[in-house]
């Protein structure tokens, strides 16, 4: 087996269990400022992993990158809906209109 593609399945196994251990580790209390605040990051890693997928030379290393795209999708959208949601909270329920003297 190719040893260089067996580092890059090793690192992608390795970054897996790495993120799962991060994020177990977060206090429930600092999942959604975390979320929303990370969105940014999402998006470059979505862009990295489409550049990734775009120089692809085999059917494993481009599935491996399609797997990327859509993980990196799907944590994106996650933020922007966990983000959407938590701003919903902080608006008034009820709405102040002109007050009657």
């Amino acid at each position: 087996m190719n040893t260089q593609l067996v580092n890059e399945i090793s690192i992608f196994v390795l970054a897996i269990f790495l993120g799962f251990e991060v994020i177990s580790k977060v206090p429930t209390i600092l999942h959604t400022p975390l979320m929303s605040g990370s969105n940014a990051i999402h998006g470059v890693i979505l862009v990295g992993a489409m550049v990734i997928m775009a120089s692809a030379s085999g059917p494993l290393q481009l599935t491996l990158g399609f797997v990327a795209v859509v993980l990196a999708t799907i944590n994106m959208v996650g933020g922007y809906v966990v983000t959407d949601r938590m701003l919903e909270m902080f608006k008034s329920r009820n709405p102040k209109g002109p007050s009657k003297p």
